[in-house]
């Protein structure tokens, strides 16, 4: 009987340092797992914040284009000596800034899809590679 009562706390504690070894795996992998989204989020943020620079700069350029559209337009109104005249000047400008804004939203657009897809295919990819890591341990574990 005084066997028995030597090898239960024994293995207890073998137990118990089991459980602590396996505790710390996991606390290391949930470490990692953490620095990984960590930097998963941080690289998305910063790649948000590049885009919407970029977005904002080309809303500046195209405002600047328009502007300076505008005034050489009523510029040229002013040299007008006839309503024929202001007519063709009015129809070419009315095509030309039609053209200019269809391929300036073009350009947002672009810019736009862009931005969605650089800041959406990393995570994506961390959440594909997270999920697969969670059932490669629950097939495996």
């Amino acid at each position: 009987m005084l066997e028995t009562k030597t090898k239960t706390p024994n293995g207890f504690h073998e137990i118990a340092e089991e459980g602590v070894a396996r505790t710390k795996v996991n606390f290391d992998k949930a470490k990692v797992a953490s620095e990984e989204a960590t930097d998963l989020l941080k690289n998305g943020f910063t790649t948000a914040a590049k885009a919407a620079r970029d977005y904002n700069l080309k809303i500046f350029e195209i405002a600047h284009v328009n502007i300076n559209t505008a005034f050489d337009y009523a510029h040229e109104i002013l040299k007008v000596n006839s309503i024929s005249e202001f007519v063709d000047l009015s129809t070419a400008h009315a095509r030309k800034r039609f053209e200019t804004m269809t391929e300036q939203t073009k350009e947002l657009t672009d810019l736009a899809q862009k931005a969605a897809a650089d800041v959406t295919e990393p995570l994506k990819k961390g959440m594909t590679k997270a999920l697969n890591s969670l059932t490669d341990k629950k097939a495996n574990g």
